[in-house]
């Protein structure tokens, strides 16, 4: 199985601090958000990671991680969202399975490692607001049923897409469209392989988002054991 990690955004809801260094790389209790994540990784064949905003920074840092030895980088010439970026990896990835996940977002290790036993699925984790993210609903089999984004009115909790995927290498043979954000979104991938075959619905029992500067702040302070 082979990893990608998208870490091609300019990350600003961070900005100020953004300004001057990917999000990626911002340090949360004083190792970077990207080196977290790849240290979380089952073992894998090879890492991608897809970079475009101040990518020789990226590049920089894993010229110095001694997690994964055998690792490359993607440009994304012009970010067009997260199935652009998946769809501009299909030339590097080596295996018939890929984990993608989203290059601010700490996963614990063991969640990590249970989604890369399923042949295809999507990570997700329980929320009290359901109406800010995309909720997953599983069919009684644990398969995924669909997914519908920013919903009103559900009742909390509910399970939350949270950035994490397993996909067979037969993803790169999909063509996604544009959506009404005139983005080419990850979703779709999942949506079409979940129509085609089981793809299954895995609960992470940690998950530390960072995609503002509060949540940033705020996991400074976290128990991130389970990401160790």
């Amino acid at each position: 199985m082979d990893a990608i990690i998208l870490a091609a955004g300019k990350g600003t809801r961070l900005r100020p601090y953004t300004n001057d260094i990917p999000k990626p790389l911002l340090p949360v209790q004083g190792r970077p958000i990207l080196d977290w994540i790849i240290g979380a990784l089952p073992p894998v064949d090879r890492l991608i990671v897809v970079v475009n905003y101040l990518a020789e920074y990226i590049e920089a840092y894993l010229k110095t991680q001694s997690h994964v030895t055998n690792w490359t980088t993607v440009r994304q010439a012009e970010p067009r969202g997260t199935g652009d970026a998946l769809m501009a990896c299909r030339g590097a990835v080596s295996s018939d399975r890929v984990m993608v996940l989203n290059g601010d977002d700490l996963i614990g290790r063991a969640d990590l490692k249970r989604l890369g036993e399923v042949p295809a699925g999507i990570l997700v984790h329980s929320v009290g607001t359901p109406e800010a993210f995309g909720i997953v609903f599983a069919k009684p089999d644990g398969t995924l049923e669909h997914i519908i984004e920013k919903p009103q009115g559900l009742p909390a909790p509910q399970l939350a897409n949270i950035g994490g995927y397993v996909f067979p290498r037969s993803v790169f043979d999909l063509t996604l469209t544009l959506s009404p954000r005139n983005e080419y979104e990850i979703t779709e991938a999942v949506a079409k392989l979940a129509e085609a075959g089981p793809f299954h619905v895995v609960q992470s029992d940690y998950w530390l988002p960072i995609g503002d500067i509060d949540q940033w702040c705020w996991s400074q302070l976290r128990d991130v054991t389970p990401v160790r």
